[in-house]
């Protein structure tokens, strides 16, 4: 484990290799797991302003789910906020594209100039998942195994990307340029 800026980061986020390989899995983390997207306390108020504007990017499905249950719902067994579902249990803002890779209608917005809010961050970090506990000032940046994203593990192996160097945007837009920098510098040296 590494200390970088106070925050707590898993050794697999500088050991392990990724690279996303959408051939291969079609965005199947848009509808595999059992709860929405985690969302961040200001995401949650951030996803019911710009609603309106995505909309139009979404799927009927999609805003019909989000007619139903709101933009996020509070999943008990996570103990946390997530984006809503489909009733199969895909993220509401979840789109498919011409080639059948799921795709984000909240960044396909974005991407049109429609919203200047990307997606939410768990989403943009994944496969980084951030534990928290407020109580004590806790984060926890850990890399997160998931047997879909094989593909991902292999392409990243291949190409020899670091899980933090393939996230480098999300960690920046999350911590900042200076924890980035550190965390380079601290997987550098630990790989010397």
């Amino acid at each position: 484990m590494l200390i970088i800026k106070g925050k707590l980061v898993s050794d697999d986020v500088i050991k392990k290799q990724f690279l996303c390989n959408l051939k291969a899995c079609k965005g199947a983390c848009c509808w595999e797991g059992d709860f929405g997207a985690p969302l961040e306390k200001n995401e949650i108020e951030i996803l019911d302003q710009i609603y309106e504007k995505v909309a139009p990017f979404l799927t009927e499905k999609g805003r019909q789910a989000i007619s139903k249950d709101g933009t996020s719902v509070y999943y008990d067994e996570a103990e946390e906020y997530g984006t809503s579902l489909q009733p199969d249990g895909a993220c509401s803002f979840m789109t498919i594209d011409e080639l059948g890779i799921a795709k984000c209608g909240i960044e396909q917005a974005h991407k049109a100039g429609a919203i200047d809010f990307k997606k939410p961050i768990s989403c943009h970090l994944y496969p980084i998942r951030v534990e928290k506990d407020e109580r004590v000032n806790f984060e926890a940046i850990n890399y997160d195994i998931w047997d879909i994203c094989s593909a991902a593990c292999e392409l990243g192996k291949k190409e020899e990307l670091p899980v933090y160097k393939f996230l480098k945007d999300p960690l920046i837009r999350k911590y900042g340029q200076d924890f980035y920098d550190e965390l380079d510098a601290a997987a550098i040296h630990l790989n010397e």
